[in-house]
């Protein structure tokens, strides 16, 4: 069994004021036996603001959100899966990284993964959403080895697109990680079903930790976000669901089930070739 916890948290859009309160979380996780500790995408910056974004947000090297947490990881000796940091690059067209970390608790970064698909959506005529205008995608699928099993790295939007959770799993993937700040209108319509089906499809873990309510913002648009950081079973069962305030929810992970999912039904091992749909013309 290992004791795992998801922080679900209603970051604002200033890092220096957001880390107090992810230090307190990740502590309050420990205290209550947690090895392995999850936080949500962009835990450090809620922003719609590319403004207060440059403003705020620093490079990988010299991040203090990151540093203080490696070294928070490495005090309380547990696992931090950093759900993701808003981070700058050294990118000609100035767009930002959404980049989660695995620490490890030694303090050392095991995994980054930087977030593949971006949000680029009209949800309603008043919600619209461009990621890809401030952040450039990942093209690079992780998967990072830990003493309760090897972890696949997605976040958030990334849930939608099932082949890449199929590879992980494929490559050796017994748990998923997929921290968001989901929307509330398509939360409250899609997140548990696309969560619960990863799971199933895989057998794995999916432990989803998420921001929730609404976010102070200095400039811009204030989001809001779905909340319930879920934690979902190999079999697709939810064990437990953080409902829309913030705090720590904690449960125990156990790897027999992994085993035990993916000995009921094998679909890992029944993928079969087929031909491409295009190239057989329509019926």
């Amino acid at each position: 069994m290992t004791r795992t916890a998801l922080v679900q948290l209603t970051s604002g859009d200033d890092p220096a004021k957001n880390l107090p309160m992810i230090q307190a979380m990740v502590a309050e996780a420990a205290a209550r036996g947690a090895a392995f500790v999850l936080t949500p995408e962009v835990s450090n910056c809620v922003s719609t603001s590319r403004t207060r974004q440059n403003q705020v947000l620093h490079h990988e090297a010299d991040d203090p959100t990151l540093a203080a947490l490696r070294q928070q990881a490495q005090d309380l000796g547990l696992w931090l899966l950093i759900g993701s940091l808003g981070l700058k690059t050294e990118d000609s067209d100035g767009r930002f990284a959404n980049r989660s970390f695995l620490i490890a608790p030694d303090g050392s970064i095991r995994a980054r993964y930087d977030k593949i698909h971006m949000f680029d959506v009209q949800v309603t005529p008043e919600e619209t959403y461009r990621e890809s205008d401030g952040y450039r995608p990942g093209d690079a699928a992780i998967l990072a080895d830990t003493p309760f099993g090897a972890v696949g790295m997605t976040i958030c939007y990334d849930v939608r697109f099932a082949h890449l959770y199929r590879a992980l799993a494929q490559a050796g993937a017994r748990i998923l990680t997929v921290p968001a700040a989901f929307s509330h209108v398509t939360g409250g319509a899609h997140w548990n079903t696309l969560l619960r089906a990863r799971a199933i499809e895989t057998g794995c873990y999916v432990l989803a930790p998420a921001q929730c309510g609404q976010h102070a913002a200095t400039r811009g648009q204030q989001r809001r976000t779905f909340g319930h950081s879920l934690a979902v079973s190999p079999w697709g069962e939810v064990l437990l669901d953080g409902g829309t305030e913030p705090g720590v929810y904690v449960f125990d992970m156990d790897d027999t089930a992994v085993t035990e999912a993916r000995r009921k039904i094998p679909s890992l091992g029944h993928t079969r070739p087929f031909k491409d749909p295009e190239a057989q013309g329509r019926a």
